[in-house]
């Protein structure tokens, strides 16, 4: 698939080049997708998240636009964000599973998406591969940039870990427009429904690992707005 660049992140052909005015003002260095997929996956998001979780979807994928430009990686934009929108939706009551971890039913969920979307089987199983490599400690940039990105990114704004990565005014800037208020409550609390039904599950592990704890301190918080 050939690419043009914006920012240092590579637009495909199906992703039209032009950001939002609206975010253009407000994130500029960072590139707003616009495809008729990323419009649909932002939509269900909003519809089925609540607003801390879809700030959170946002912020993710924001992070991750932001290390790939500083880190001059060249990534699948559209695939990479409608990773973040969908990488957290089998939280949610509607799509909550009793026989899989949570991220693997956000990936089928994002599989069905993408086949009402018109994708491929390949795109729409590397979007499932990508939506639960996000829970993992470590995704191999050289196997999976966007795997990758999307695991660094979610770590960021959970729990903080390589935020100093991050440009400041971008980071301001992020957290300003869709801020973290209500996340550690709601975020602890999904994992701890999770935990209770599967305790042998991802979502189990990182509450016995101090999820709850790296949460609360997280340093985004300290730069958020009230």
């Amino acid at each position: 698939m050939s690419a043009e660049t914006i920012a240092g992140v590579a637009i495909p052909d199906s992703a039209p080049a032009r950001e939002a005015p609206e975010l253009v003002r407000e994130v500029a260095a960072l590139p707003y997708v616009d495809t008729a997929a990323a419009r649909a996956a932002r939509e269900v998001a909003r519809r089925y998240h609540s607003p801390a979780l879809f700030n959170h979807s946002v912020r993710s994928f924001y992070w991750a636009a932001a290390l790939a430009q500083e880190e001059c990686l060249t990534v699948d934009i559209e695939l990479l964000y409608v990773a973040a929108m969908f990488h957290d939706i089998g939280l949610v009551p509607e799509f909550d599973s009793y026989a899989v971890d949570f991220e693997d039913a956000s990936g089928h969920v994002a599989m069905v998406f993408a086949a009402g979307a018109g994708w491929s089987p390949e795109r729409a199983r590397r979007l499932h591969e990508i939506i639960v490599r996000h829970m993992w400690n470590h995704v191999d940039v050289e196997v999976d940039i966007e795997g990758h990105l999307l695991e660094r990114a979610t770590g960021i704004d959970i729990c903080g870990r390589e935020n100093q990565l991050l440009p400041e005014s971008t980071r301001a800037t992020v957290l300003a427009r869709w801020p973290r208020r209500g996340l550690v409550e709601e975020f602890t609390r999904c994992f701890e429904h999770q935990a209770v039904r599967k305790p042998r599950s991802t979502a189990a592990v990182a509450l016995r690992t101090g999820l709850a704890a790296k949460l609360r301190d997280n340093p985004l918080d300290t730069t958020a707005l009230p």
